[in-house]
């Protein structure tokens, strides 16, 4: 692995070259639980049988398990053990009926695993037979550590496991934390304060944002809000607009994407301002305000900035400055112009509705259509919106 680093307005970033596969080193969590009787937890002698019967099956899978200290705690027993290579091993039975088994150990590189996943569920097996349990779940191996993410939440807060193998980037900016990693089924995938962005795979995302088909950019004045991956203001240059301003805040995201990402930004990143387009590096909300105090006028503004708050009312900062957003667009569009932007995930139904309740509100009368797609990076169903005046 070769590092480059580099200086852009001042900020060090580095650039990692993987002329072999980062190191793996990471904690390993594997969990099992089980459901027996709440009698069998209540029950002084059936507790104490199915201890025993939990330490005969760790003792049947781990060689050198060694007890090493036992509570109570709130009518629940909870029993520690060590392992080999240093593994801990957590037993802990719940008043309800509900046993859990959490195996964690450190694996090297050279290392093979601890537990695999049919030995992991061999000892789920044996484990629900002895303890005599009505029912028995295993997780895969739960992987943290290391010099990249793997979980990523969708936006009801659902963890998703990701196929990353390499970190291509990374940078703190001003702003955020910049990265790049790459995954085995999406390609390199922007990560920006380790939420997952844009990836090589989400074109999808840039078709339903802008409409293609159903939107006519031939000749037409377009303002993006954010976009600093380059996929939007890409894809848009190919509908032959008469010009396109991108204003993004982030210099690093967009040099990075220029430099990763070139199968959804093309060259477009490369330069500032090409024969129909020009990229503003700076606050977007400033621009706006300049737009309007020179009268100017768009047929489209997009917005790729921040998702739809996942909140249970719509108040805070995040609903602030979409308010903002949304109040400073209707003033730069033409009578006839479109606000086009994304939501947040489908299964986030109230935050939607209060985002559609926000546009009743505004100091112009709107009306809006929704469009949605499965994005590939995010795993879900994804909402986008065509605002315009009525």
């Amino acid at each position: 692995m070769l590092l480059s680093t580099n200086f852009i307005a001042g900020i060090q970033f580095k650039t990692v070259f993987n002329t072999k596969p980062l190191f793996t080193m990471v904690a390993h969590t594997v969990l099992l639980d089980f459901t027996v009787s709440t009698n069998v937890i209540a029950d002084a002698d059936k507790r104490s049988n199915l201890k025993s019967a939990i330490a005969n099956v760790l003792n049947d899978h781990f060689n050198g398990l060694k007890p090493f200290t036992e509570a109570n705690i709130d009518g629940s027993f909870i029993i520690l053990y060590t392992g080999p290579r240093g593994s801990l091993i957590t037993v802990r039975g719940y008043p309800e009926g509900l046993v859990t088994i959490n195996v964690e150990y450190y694996k090297r590189d050279e290392d093979d695993a601890l537990l695999t996943f049919q030995s992991t569920r061999d000892l789920e097996t044996a484990m629900q037979a002895a303890a005599t349990a009505t029912r028995s779940h295993t997780l895969a191996t739960i992987k943290r550590g290391g010099p990249f993410e793997r979980y990523f939440p969708t936006s009801d807060e659902r963890l998703l496991e990701y196929d990353i193998d390499k970190l291509v980037f990374e940078a703190r900016s001003p702003y955020q934390k910049v990265q790049i990693v790459h995954s085995k089924s999406l390609g390199n995938l922007l990560v920006l304060d380790e939420l997952q962005n844009m990836s090589e795979a989400d074109l999808i995302y840039t078709e339903t944002l802008m409409q293609r088909g159903k939107e006519n950019y031939i000749g037409k004045e377009i303002v993006i809000l954010g976009g600093g991956d380059g996929g939007l203001l890409w894809e848009l240059l190919k509908e032959k607009p008469k010009h396109v301003i991108m204003l993004e805040i982030d210099d690093v995201v967009i040099k990075a994407c220029s430099q990763h990402m070139r199968s959804i930004c093309g060259d477009c990143l490369d330069k500032k301002k090409g024969d129909n387009y020009e990229i503003i590096v700076g606050d977007c909300v400033k621009a706006l305000t300049h737009m309007i105090e020179e009268g100017r006028q768009f047929d489209y503004v997009f917005g790729d900035l921040t998702d739809i708050p996942i909140s249970t009312t719509p108040h805070g900062d995040a609903w602030d400055f979409i308010r903002l957003i949304l109040n400073s667009t209707m003033k730069v569009l033409k009578p006839s112009g479109k606000y086009m932007t994304h939501g947040n995930g489908a299964s986030c139904p109230e935050a939607l509705a209060m985002f559609e309740e926000e546009l009743s509100q505004l100091s112009v009368p709107v009306k809006f259509k929704k469009d949605h797609a499965f994005i590939p990076s995010f795993f879900e169903d994804w909402i986008f919106y065509q605002v315009s005046r009525k």
